[in-house]
C-alpha cells in the first residue's frame, strides 16, 4: 500500500475514535464512515483498550526490501539490458526465476521466485512466461489442419432459434408443449 493510502486509512480510524468519544455506537460509526461493521467494532475494541494512539498507522506491513534504492535502480538497468546480456540467450524473456538468479549473482541476496515477482512489480516490470512449443512443430501443417480439418469437425454451432442449452429445461414457457406438466397452471 502506498504511503498516501496508509494515511487515508489512518484518518478514517482517527475519525472513528472521535465518534467513539461522542458515545456513538460502532454500527453507526460504520454507517457514517462507510466502512464495514466488523472494522468499526474492532477499532472500538482497540480504542477502548489502548486509546486513540493504538489506531495510528504502524507504517508499511511486511518485511523490508533487502535491496537498497540504489540496488533497485541497478536491477532495473540490468533488466532493461535484457536476458541475453546476462547469459540467457535462448529467448528474450525475463522469468521470475531468472530475475531471482540475477539478483543472487549481482547483489548476493537470495530471493524466492514469488519474492522476485513482487520486486519486479515494485520497480515496474512484469515476469513473462515463455511459450512452450515443441521443437519439431510444423507451422505449415498446423495452419493447413486449422483451415481444412477443424472447420469440418467444429460444425456450425447452435441453431438461431434455440433458447436453452439444457435438454431437460426449456428456455421459456412459450417453448413448452401444451399437454406437458404444468400446462394448466396458467
Amino acid at each position: 500500500m502506498t504511503p498516501a493510502g496508509r494515511r487515508r486509512r489512518e484518518t478514517v480510524r482517527l475519525q472513528a475514535a472521535e465518534l467513539f468519544e461522542q458515545q456513538i455506537k460502532p454500527s453507526e460509526v460504520a454507517r457514517r464512515l462507510r466502512v464495514s461493521v466488523k472494522s468499526a467494532y474492532q477499532w472500538h475494541q482497540v480504542w477502548r483498550d489502548d486509546g486513540v494512539q493504538a489506531l495510528a498507522s504502524r507504517g508499511p506491513s511486511g518485511s523490508r526490501c533487502r535491496l537498497s534504492p540504489r540496488c533497485l535502480e541497478k536491477l532495473a538497468a540490468y533488466l532493461e539490458q535484457g536476458p541475453a546480456a546476462h547469459g540467457w540467450v535462448e529467448d528474450q524473456v525475463w522469468t521470475a526465476s531468472r530475475v531471482a538468479t540475477l539478483i543472487g549473482r549481482k547483489f548476493h541476496v537470495t530471493y524466492s521466485v514469488s519474492g522476485a515477482t513482487r520486486l519486479m512489480h515494485r520497480i515496474g516490470f512484469t515476469p513473462q512466461v515463455p511459450a512452450r512449443r515443441v521443437a519439431e512443430r510444423d507451422e505449415q501443417a498446423v495452419t493447413t489442419w486449422k483451415e481444412a480439418t477443424w472447420a469440418e469437425v467444429k460444425g456450425r454451432g447452435r441453431p438461431a432459434g434455440a433458447t436453452s442449452a439444457s435438454r431437460t429445461k426449456p428456455g421459456s414457457p412459450a417453448g413448452r408443449p401444451g399437454d406437458g406438466p404444468g400446462a394448466d397452471a396458467e
